[in-house]
């Protein structure tokens, strides 16, 4: 379906949590979240209905993301479940990895097609930092089990000046032999990263111009990333610019919380509460519909160096 800005809204990114098994820095708080009633968190019975809802109004491609989405059961149940709607051409999942190895054929066979991994580093100790507490084996050994049962990966590695700036060579170079898509992405000014924005805020042109050898390459026009590499290189990398450079004009995706609030754009205030209309199917897809047309037209985080979201990061999703 078509929004009133004439893109073609075919993307449903669902966060399923706001729980998460890391505390990353820029991203959850230190202490943890709030535990949720059980019965504010939309089931996943709920997430089907609405999924089955948006499908005749052109979404083809659902992603599923967190907090973490793997510290919850059956979650490849609710995958095969989602792979078994016709309409739907592509499922993935955003992780932090920690959980994923043991979990990796399962969800092959259940019909994940691509999973983007956090990864803002490849030495333990900064990994145990940046995460407060993480194994950065145990992200390693999933990215490998992933790629050998041909699941497309791609590493999301958030871009942090006197953090992970001096590894950004390592992960160029991490795509020489190995077939992964590395995506280099602006700190953004929402929750916790805000504190982190003004001293660790680092653009994807910085980067560029220390590594001229990357090969620009054509990317799809609803990517939100600027695609290269390197010459003879395996795999790719890619640059997400939210605040340097913008993809507002072609932003193909609308956003699920897991309290069952639709958020037409990341940044924006505004969210639409779907439980009301969860069991009337002709209600929802009417409301779904006019919240795909009435998308806001771009957001203005270059201008005011902060997201207006009411939500943190972790409780919208990657």
């Amino acid at each position: 379906m078509l929004d009133q800005y004439g893109r073609n809204i075919d993307y449903l990114r669902i966060s399923l949590t706001d729980r998460c098994n890391l505390r990353c820095i820029y991203c959850m708080p230190e202490k943890g979240v709030v535990k949720k009633c059980h019965e504010d968190v939309i089931r996943f019975e709920e997430v089907l209905k609405i999924i089955k809802a948006a499908v005749p109004l052109g979404i083809k491609k659902i992603r599923y993301t967190g907090g973490e989405p793997l510290i919850l059961k059956n979650i490849s149940s609710l995958i095969k479940e989602t792979s078994e709607i016709d309409e739907i051409k592509d499922i993935a999942i955003t992780t932090n990895g920690i959980l994923l190895y043991d979990l990796v054929e399962e969800l092959k066979e259940a019909g994940l097609n691509r999973v983007n991994i956090s990864l803002d580093t490849l030495k333990e100790d900064k990994f145990k930092h940046i995460t407060r507490g993480g194994d950065l084996n145990k992200v390693l050994k999933a990215i490998e089990k992933c790629i050998s049962v041909g699941i497309k990966v791609k590493i999301n590695t958030v871009l942090m000046k006197g953090i992970n700036d001096d590894e950004i060579k390592n992960f160029i170079e991490h795509t020489k032999e190995i077939p992964v898509e590395v995506r280099f992405i602006e700190l953004m000014p929402i929750g916790e990263g805000e504190k982190l924005y003004k001293t660790s805020f680092m653009s994807s042109s910085e980067v560029l111009d220390k590594f001229p050898e990357l090969i620009p390459l054509e990317s799809s026009k609803s990517s939100t990333a600027s695609m290269y590499k390197l010459n003879g290189a395996k795999g790719k990398v890619g640059f997400i610019t939210p605040l340097s450079c913008k993809f507002c004009s072609d932003c193909n995706r609308i956003r699920l919380t897991s309290m069952g609030t639709i958020k037409p754009c990341l940044h924006s205030a505004k969210e639409i509460d779907l439980k009301e209309s969860l069991n009337d199917e002709v209600l929802l897809e009417s409301v779904l519909k006019d919240v795909i047309y009435n998308k806001p037209s771009q957001h203005n985080l270059e201008y005011d160096s902060k997201s207006q979201s009411l939500k943190m990061m972790y409780q919208i999703g990657g």
